[in-house]
């Protein structure tokens, strides 16, 4: 048995619990792990909240919280292949086993080995905001200079993408409330506070001709305010909000394999894509985790120390 915390049924926080679950059986393409580190991302509540279907595996209640995570590998179901037990791993659980736990069990083709020089905390972060910062560049495919308008770049996710684009030479713009200035100037960004300034004068004053490429990850009125500020509506991705579709632009296309956490590995390894991990909290303060996660109150990203 080991302590996991989840939900009960889908709800706001009132509906979360800690409780003992005996270590799950990895099926058919998964991996038993034992979890070292959990990442924190806006998806885990808003899963809870019974807001996206799909990401459960049909598990039934209560459910484990929890997207991704990195540990060691305690046994292999069924067609694994290049994971062995005892592999220090990262990556996503997609089969709706929960990370905020002792144990669990992810996905083998969307997990892949630690290399060595990287910590599990950095690679915790990595299957949520790493990938997608990865996969927001690929997409956008800008040269060196072309002009970067991140919308929320505050968050996990936020600052991945923009830490990515100054490293691929591409000037950023960020857009987040006055206490997310000082990690995001930190890395170099231009920093346009939503809470005292408009958002579209600041954006002129700074890129007079308008931006290469906006990626949103606020979505809703926000996104409808910064996506006309591209050049071309086309270079408008969004990550969070698929009507972006209906300016124009595009929602970003996901890819979480291996191959892909690979890739992000060797880049948080080279110094290109550093998460800025601003808060870690052992299992028993799970429920503060995500709570400031939930309620917006957080810089960077935030990770559960479970091991």
């Amino acid at each position: 048995m080991g302590q996991a915390w989840g939900f009960g049924r889908h709800g706001g926080p009132e509906v979360q619990e800690f409780f003992d679950r005996p270590d799950p059986v990895p099926g058919r393409g998964e991996v038993l792990i034992r979890v070292d580190v959990a990442g924190v991302n806006p998806l885990d509540h808003l899963l809870r909240s019974g807001l996206v279907d799909g990401l459960d595996g049909g598990r039934p209640f209560p459910r484990v919280l929890g997207m991704e995570a990195a540990g060691t590998v305690l046994a292999r179901g069924e067609d694994v292949n290049g994971l062995e037990v005892g592999d220090a791993v990262f990556g996503f659980a997609l089969t709706g086993g929960g990370t905020y736990a002792e144990t669990t069990v992810l996905s083998a083709p969307n997990t892949a080995r630690i290399p060595a020089g990287l910590s599990a905390t950095v690679a915790a972060t990595l299957p949520v905001a790493g990938t997608t910062a990865v996969d927001v560049l690929d997409q956008l495919g800008l040269p060196s200079g072309a002009t970067v308008l991140v919308n929320g770049v505050g968050g996990g996710v936020g600052l991945a993408v923009a830490r990515l684009a100054i490293g691929r030479g591409l000037p950023v713009i960020g857009i987040g409330s006055t206490a997310k200035r000082e990690h995001a100037e930190g890395m170099g960004v231009l920093f346009i506070d939503y809470t005292t300034e408009d958002i579209a004068t600041a954006a002129h004053q700074l890129v007079p001709g308008g931006f290469d490429g906006i990626v949103d990850l606020v979505g809703g009125t926000s996104l409808r305010t910064v996506a006309p500020l591209a050049r071309d509506p086309r270079n408008v991705l969004a990550v969070s909000d698929a009507s972006v579709s209906e300016l124009g632009g595009r929602f970003v296309e996901r890819r979480v394999d291996r191959e892909n956490l690979e890739r992000s590995a060797r880049l948080a390894l080279d110094g290109v894509l550093a998460p800025v991990i601003t808060a870690v909290h052992p299992l028993s303060e799970a429920p503060a985790a995500l709570a400031a996660v939930e309620n917006g109150h957080t810089s960077g990203k935030v990770v559960i120390k479970v091991a």
